[in-house]
């Protein structure tokens, strides 16, 4: 009888013993993961803007704003005319390795005059060339997009896929250099908020989750193929060079979307 108690006492040692010691872990864990918070929720402080057609930091129309704590993209201030306005929020900092996580949702309708293919369309650009360096009518920062995609209510349209803006990746051992790559994530319908995650690992591997599963993956980012609306002769002489660093931007392409708890871990 004695011994079956000190069994039962020696398991549940060693069962506190293994708890406290994963606690321990997570709680050290926790304090080393020092996640930093690029929006702040109440203005664009540390953010800079360029909407196609317009100086840098030209907030054309209100375009970019936060309202009740998301940074919105609105379009209620065009009278109906988006006039191919396509726009970017980039963050101040250069990135090269790291998590970036944040939320996001797509809201109400289209913009009568947006193209079609931008519906329920976004993005989330990474490894983006400066913002200062954008010409003033230059469509998208030459960049690794992820795109961000909502259902149409009917079909499948995946979200968290890649576009290459005057970049090429590489897949499976091959450079690929079709512009856009569908991931296998599943199709977000309405205004419900999706969960998205990339981890960027300089030049040697980008990969993309949704909800906290993996769609793609890829490496070796590096420019390369045509740029809208910019002096190709600039860009054709960086062709091949590697893509290992660069400014994380938002993307307004002609239907609204928010954003929000937008935060990044840089790794080692």
């Amino acid at each position: 009888m004695e011994r079956i108690k000190f069994k039962t006492f020696l398991v549940l040692f060693i069962f506190l013993g293994l708890s406290n010691l994963s606690n321990s872990q997570n709680h050290q864990k926790n304090e080393k993961e020092k996640w930093v918070q690029l929006f702040n929720g109440k203005d664009l402080k540390d953010w800079h803007i360029k909407i196609k057609g317009h100086p840098l930091n030209d907030n054309y129309k209100n375009t970019f704003r936060v309202v009740n704590g998301v940074m919105q993209v609105n379009y209620d201030e065009y009278n109906g005319a988006f006039d191919t306005s396509y726009g970017h929020i980039f963050y101040k900092k250069v990135f090269s390795n790291y998590i970036l996580r944040l939320q996001y949702r797509f809201t109400g309708e289209q913009i009568k005059d947006g193209a079609d293919w931008a519906k329920r369309n976004s993005g989330v650009m990474i490894h983006c060339q400066e913002p200062e360096s954008m010409e003033l009518n230059q469509n998208f920062p030459v960049s690794i997009e992820v795109q961000l995609l909502g259902g149409l209510d009917n079909g499948e349209r995946p979200t968290g896929n890649l576009c290459t803006p005057g970049t090429h990746v590489v897949i499976n051992g091959k450079l690929v250099t079709k512009h856009c790559i569908n991931s296998s994530s599943k199709t977000y319908n309405g205004d419900q908020w999706v969960n998205l995650e990339i981890l960027v690992r300089n030049d040697s591997i980008i990969s993309h989750k949704i909800n906290g599963e993996t769609v793609i993956t890829y490496n070796k980012p590096q420019i390369g193929g045509a740029v809208e609306n910019v002096n190709d002769k600039v860009w054709k002489s960086k062709e091949g060079k590697s893509l290992k660093k660069g400014y994380i931007s938002l993307q307004s392409e002609s239907h609204p979307v928010e954003f929000r708890k937008i935060e990044i871990l840089e790794l080692d």
